[in-house]
């Protein structure tokens, strides 16, 4: 065996030892963050009773609340991307203009 062989099965088998860790480590923290009650509070996990439907209700709004938020910021920036665009062809317009009417008085004079 030369030293190339011996390298290349040494790099392979480390290589699936790393592997093995990733999927044990992967493995490991499935199992413990993985249980349902971590993923949802007793709100939208549906563990609280009828009598407290006001907060579901609350949350519910808020939720709402900021979806508008963020749609408004959202569209503000938007209509102000549309308005610089809007500004910038009308700038390009006068100066073309501009430029137009320079040169049309350079050649009545000529």
């Amino acid at each position: 065996m030369n030293t190339k062989s011996i390298r290349l099965g040494i790099t392979r088998a480390c290589h699936a030892v790393a592997k093995q860790r990733l999927v044990l480590t992967t493995a490991v923290a499935v199992v413990i963050g993985g249980s349902s009650s971590v993923f949802a509070c007793p709100v939208c996990f549906g563990l609280l009773d009828a009598q407290d439907s006001s907060m579901i209700d609350g949350t519910r709004l808020g939720i709402l609340v900021l979806l508008a938020v963020t749609l408004g910021v959202q569209g503000a920036f938007v209509g102000f991307f549309l308005y610089l665009r809007k500004r910038a062809k009308r700038i390009t317009e006068i100066d073309l203009d501009t430029e137009w009417s320079k040169l049309q008085g350079g050649a009545s004079r000529a």
